[in-house]
């Protein structure tokens, strides 16, 4: 593995161990150590085949926990801890994405739920049912995603709920199309594609051939 994907693993165990409120001095160190590969201009693991372990946590800001878990990732291609992190907290990711769709982030959301205002424990049933629906946690983001991406392109609000409701269909849903067309001075226009001509349409219906220039077209979204 390369510096930047095992950075992204550290990066990803420090998400996870945030979404489960870890204690924060571990979440900042798989934070720093990730920034500190990152910042290697060498290949990590040529230092650790010339250094083992011992030229691991010499890098700054990786200690001596954090420097088995890389070994891992440069010798298994993988890590038991990332895995299991990820099988433990897989209903408070669910959940937390489908908030950060509502656009609460994590720290919102996490002060929300401390002072009442959002009953997380609402939310893990219906997350747990979707991921048993869906087979996998990104398989339930995808599914929340798109009924999320469908609903706001239409000013729906929608539930996690909503993600079963749709179910059947949900392979069909797409945002609705944004629109733009043509107005000069608040009236509309319309192209003749047999003249090549712009037209102005008039409060009258009137069709008045457009003289002005290009820019001067106004483009608007038409709901």
């Amino acid at each position: 593995m390369q510096n930047s994907e095992i950075a992204q693993k550290l990066e990803d165990i420090a998400r996870l161990l945030d979404i489960k409120s870890d204690k924060p001095f571990r979440i900042r160190a798989y934070r720093k150590a990730a920034e500190a590969l990152r910042a290697l201009t060498v290949d990590v693991n040529g230092i650790y085949q010339k250094d083992g372990i011992t030229g691991i946590t010499n890098i700054p800001g990786v200690g001596k926990s954090i420097a088995t878990k890389i070994e891992e990732f440069l010798k298994e291609n993988k890590s038991e801890y990332l895995e299991k992190l990820d099988e433990d907290t897989a209903i408070r990711q669910v959940v937390t994405f489908f908030f950060e769709t509502k656009g609460v982030n994590l720290d919102e959301l996490k002060r929300d739920a401390k002072k009442r205002d959002i009953v997380y424990s609402r939310y893990t049933k219906p997350a747990k049912q979707l991921i048993e629906l869906a087979g996998s946690v990104p398989a339930a983001k995808d599914a929340i995603k798109k009924v999320a991406d469908w609903a706001n392109s239409r000013k729906l609000d929608y539930a996690i709920e909503t993600v079963f409701k749709k179910w059947l269909e949900i392979d069909r849903l797409r945002p609705k199309e944004v629109v733009k067309k043509p107005f000069y001075r608040n009236d509309p226009m319309i192209w003749s594609e047999t003249r090549k001509k712009w037209y102005v349409v008039t409060t009258e219906g009137e069709w008045l051939e457009y003289a002005d220039k290009e820019e001067k077209i106004e483009w608007r979204i038409v709901d």
